[in-house]
């Protein structure tokens, strides 16, 4: 029997149970002997609900499918429209408003549960384990939050080579700057550097927004202080010289690629 049904004050002409409807299917049950009539039989009122029931029906069928964002969307626009043309002063159009209320209650929380499996598809598994703690007693959401845990720890472990030589950009072109720019000796900023880049790997590590300054910087700094060491330690260029190279060289090609990437004029 649907989830959609409910007791009404009637009894089986057979056996002289309780009747119980079924607005969905558009049948009365006994729950007795499992007899069915046509709802129109039951209540001459039901036609007039026909709109709101396709909806309702529709609805519940977009539910069915696999959690997609975008159905669930239209499932609950369903659900609003259909609850608007339940003003009927009947039985039916209570039940029927009833069960608009509560699909719209669960597309909430399905949108919720298809958003954790989406993030589970693309391996982000800390949004996925946010994503259903937020409804951790829908559908199997319990067994999914553990499993989260378990590939997000593995995941964050992941992380630690790349936080490592990230945070070593940064204390690296200070060192570079130290060495060529100040009397402060080679032993003196090794130990600065080491420090320095322990805190941003960690900070990295961490992803928080500290973090992702420490990337866009860290990004910024990569290509010049290649093209600087190629040229100061490998060709024995003069830092001036080199220096300018090395942050001129990027900006002119980032330039040059914006301006070819322009559209053409229309003709």
């Amino acid at each position: 029997m649907s989830e959609n049904t409910s007791p009404i004050n009637l009894r089986c002409q057979v056996c002289g149970g309780t009747i119980r409807n079924d607005y969905l299917s558009a049948t009365c049950v006994c729950a007795n002997c499992g007899n069915k009539w046509a709802m129109r039989d039951m209540f001459p009122e039901y036609e007039k609900h026909a709109s709101a029931v396709e909806k309702i029906q529709q609805a519940r069928s977009l539910m069915e499918e696999k959690p997609d964002v975008t159905k669930i969307s239209r499932a609950k626009m369903l659900f609003q429209q259909a609850s608007t043309e339940c003003f009927h002063t009947d039985s039916v159009s209570a039940e029927l408003l009833k069960t608009c209320k509560d699909g719209m209650k669960e597309t909430e929380l399905l949108r919720h549960y298809a958003v954790g499996l989406s993030h589970m598809e693309k391996k982000s598994y800390r949004q996925a384990l946010s994503e259903f703690e937020r409804v951790p007693d829908y559908r199997d959401s319990g067994k999914l939050i553990e499993e989260c845990k378990v590939l997000a720890v593995k995941d964050k472990k992941k992380l630690i080579p790349i936080a490592v030589i990230i945070g070593l950009i940064i204390p690296t072109v200070l060192g570079v700057l130290l060495y060529e720019k100040t009397p402060v000796p080679i032993w003196a900023i090794i130990p600065i550097g080491i420090a320095l880049a322990a805190g941003c790997a960690y900070a990295v590590y961490q992803e928080n927004t500290l973090s992702i300054v420490i990337m866009v910087l860290s990004f910024l700094s990569a290509v010049p202080l290649i093209i600087f060491m190629v040229l100061a330690y490998g060709y024995h260029m003069e830092t001036g010289p080199a220096a300018t190279i090395a942050i001129g060289a990027p900006v002119a090609f980032i330039i040059a690629v914006a301006f070819n990437s322009k559209p053409g004029k229309v003709e």
